[in-house]
């Protein structure tokens, strides 16, 4: 295993995830709304379709990376799974304590922070793809937990629990937003139910 290859790849990866999450971030209203973009893109400006188009981006290196980089497949997937579940815990635990500590906190600083993470991620998995440990061992529950994370992504998009996480914070409407939905009006009447 050449390290010099992985390390660089794995730096390249960061400027891809990053790109990619930024695309996602925008293919559900610029295609109006297809199929492909309620999967992989951000239906609403909730926490939780952030992270899916950061793992949804990491992911999708992750297999282009698969097809040129030479290492062993299960310490390889063992490695491409922490970084998908660091870097989703970062960017949820990352919003909800900068908005606790600081209140509502700009956007850029959640894209800096973002970008930040995204870095973590990618160094996470480059250390444990160059590990001296055998991983192995890890290969059949990393795969399943993979499995069980877009089983999540695909379900909560359409069906999310009514729980702050999968909350459009700019108009209180949890999934899909549809473009016949007058959020401004939902906003409201949500208020009004709370006083």
């Amino acid at each position: 295993m050449n390290r010099k290859r992985v390390v660089y790849s794995e730096a390249a990866g960061v400027v891809f995830v990053y790109a990619l999450a930024t695309l996602l971030h925008f293919v559900y209203p610029l295609s109006g709304g297809s199929t492909l973009s309620i999967l992989f893109g951000a239906v609403n400006e909730s926490v939780w379709e952030h992270v899916k188009i950061f793992a949804c981006a990491y992911t999708a290196y992750a297999l282009i990376q698969l097809l040129w980089l030479r290492v062993p497949f299960r310490r390889y997937v063992v490695a491409k799974t922490a970084g998908v579940y660091l870097l989703s815990a970062m960017i949820i635990g990352g919003y909800y304590a900068m908005n606790s500590l600081f209140g509502e906190v700009h956007a850029g600083v959640h894209v800096l922070s973002s970008l930040f993470m995204v870095i973590l991620a990618q160094g996470i998995s480059c250390f444990l793809i160059l590990w001296s440990r055998d991983t192995s061992e890890w290969y059949y529950p990393s795969l399943c937990l993979l499995m069980l994370y877009f089983l999540m992504f695909f379900s909560f998009t359409v069906f999310p629990p009514k729980i702050d996480l999968f909350r459009d914070p700019r108009n209180g409407i949890f999934g899909i937003i549809e473009n016949s939905v007058d959020t401004g009006a939902y906003l409201l009447s949500a208020n009004i139910k709370k006083l």
